[in-house]
């Protein structure tokens, strides 16, 4: 039946209000009323994301196990609106609690001032026509307290903090918050590239601005994964990486599909690939931190349980050469060709630290044969060893040996690097057990110099005890 002029009227306030209702329970469906030509349904990452931070906002986002998940880590191509949506998630929460507090970071003072007027303009925008949609219809009770709008820090009528930005080094003493948003803390690949740099960012996003989230409060971390010591390679190195919610996209997948080929099509992604720095790229729209691509070892065996009748438990030792260098000390279990590591011992101490260390570490392990590179100084340290062995523990049933390393460093890493992703073993919470033999494992660089190779040394060289034979000296006192 044909409605007539009335009849429609009312059937569009319906859908009007309606709208509203959906706006205020769905950041999703906000998205969508208020900006509907960038939030269109076959968006499906965009859909995504929202979901995904409306789950963490309620408590909804989950694990296997049923624990929620107060924290949530994004890494997507450029452009394709995840700082927008993250600006739309904070004005939607506002509406939906005037009393939340948020305090975003990036990486420098007009990022940020960006991201907090986008958020402020956002909930004072006026209509251009009388049938739109606008953040007043959906949460008329939240707006900009008059004189406190400032673009850096601003409050809802009511209330006497809001919102606060800064980049990355800047002050945000005298504030709390129950939501915390960093986006886009690296600006670059040249700040990716520099150490000092990464650590800067990471000390104040550490010692700064995590000092300021009050207890319970959500965490958001949103960039472009661009190198293994950014914010989000430490999180998730770190002993608190499981705590994480990762929702990671690339621009085009394994089987060829492009994320969103209105927002970058396969031309453009291709043209991209083609122009620009390869590193930089992959960075960009794969996530890939740009010193990931030289990484020697492409992965570790874990295991959770030591194999039944071992052969022998063996040790290499790796001595400090330099200043600068690491002791490494590796123990493993020896059983049908492959090993389980199961202590490590990773130290800048000087040798009259270590020596004894390395003794304590060898009886404490049960170890019965012991291997130690006699260059520079090692054999006067492996006879150290054996005396400490001897006067403070009354034993000469580990069988220590040292010998001259005659080979290239490097080409016996690389050239027994497949052995050791293959065939040795590490515990499954190695990276939290030995943070510092860990990172340099995952960080060690087939091509190029590396600033740390005692622990690939060291681990090739327990490779090589069983891999090219281990000749006991039989009778030697």
């Amino acid at each position: 039946m044909k409605m007539n002029r009335k009849d429609r009227e009312r059937l569009l306030v319906l859908k009007r209000e309606q709208r509203i209702r959906d706006s205020r329970d769905s950041l999703w469906e906000f998205c969508q009323t208020i900006s509907p030509e960038f939030y269109q349904e076959h968006r499906w990452h965009l859909k995504l994301l929202s979901d995904t931070l409306q789950r963490l906002y309620e408590g909804a986002l989950v694990n296997e196990e049923g624990k929620v998940y107060t924290k949530l880590m994004m890494n997507m191509p450029p452009r394709h609106g995840k700082s927008r949506t993250l600006i739309n998630f904070c004005k939607w929460v506002l509406g939906r609690k005037k009393r939340n507090r948020i305090i975003t970071c990036s990486y420098n003072d007009d990022a940020a001032t960006d991201f907090s007027r986008y958020t402020r303009d956002g909930i004072m925008e006026g209509k251009t026509y009388p049938h739109e949609i606008v953040y007043e219809d959906i949460f008329p009770e939240s707006k900009i307290k008059k004189g406190n709008a400032s673009y850096h820090q601003w409050a809802l009528e009511g209330e006497f903090f809001n919102y606060k930005g800064a980049g990355i080094g800047g002050s945000i003493t005298g504030k709390g918050c129950n939501i915390s948003i960093v986006d886009d803390p690296v600006k670059d690949a040249e700040t990716a590239l520099n150490d000092r740099a990464l650590d800067k960012i990471w000390t104040w996003y550490s010692g700064t601005f995590l000092s300021r989230k009050e207890e319970g409060a959500i965490e958001i971390v949103n960039m472009t994964r661009w190198a293994k010591k950014d914010i989000c390679g430490r999180i998730l190195s770190g002993p608190e990486g499981d705590e994480w919610y990762l929702l990671k996209l690339e621009a085009k997948n394994e089987d060829g599909k492009m994320l969103c080929p209105d927002l970058l099509s396969e031309k453009s992604y291709e043209s991209l690939r083609i122009n620009m720095v390869p590193e930089i790229f992959r960075a960009n729209y794969h996530q890939e931190p740009i010193d990931q691509k030289g990484k020697l070892y492409k992965y570790f065996q874990t295991y959770t349980e030591l194999p039944e009748n071992y052969e022998r438990i063996i040790c290499y030792v790796d001595t400090a050469d330099e200043g600068n260098d690491y002791l490494c000390a590796i123990v493993g279990v020896e059983y049908e060709g492959e090993i389980y590591v199961i202590d490590v011992l990773y130290t800048k101490e000087g040798m009259e630290v270590t020596e004894s260390q390395t003794a304590e570490f060898l009886v404490r392990n049960k170890v019965n044969y012991c291997k130690i590179e006699s260059n520079n100084g090692g054999r006067g340290f492996a006879r150290n060893v054996e005396r400490i062995l001897w006067n403070d523990y009354r034993t000469r049933s580990i069988d220590v040996q040292w010998f001259h390393q005659s080979k290239n460093k490097k080409a016996r890493i690389i050239a027994n690097s497949s052995f050791v992703m293959k065939h040795i073993y590490f515990p499954e919470d190695w990276k939290y057990r030995w943070s510092k033999y860990y990172e340099a494992m995952n960080s060690y660089q087939k091509e190029g110099r590396n600033r740390n190779d005692d622990g690939s040394d060291a681990t090739t060289g327990l490779g090589e005890m069983v891999n090219e034979g281990f000749e006991l000296r039989i009778g030697r006192v």
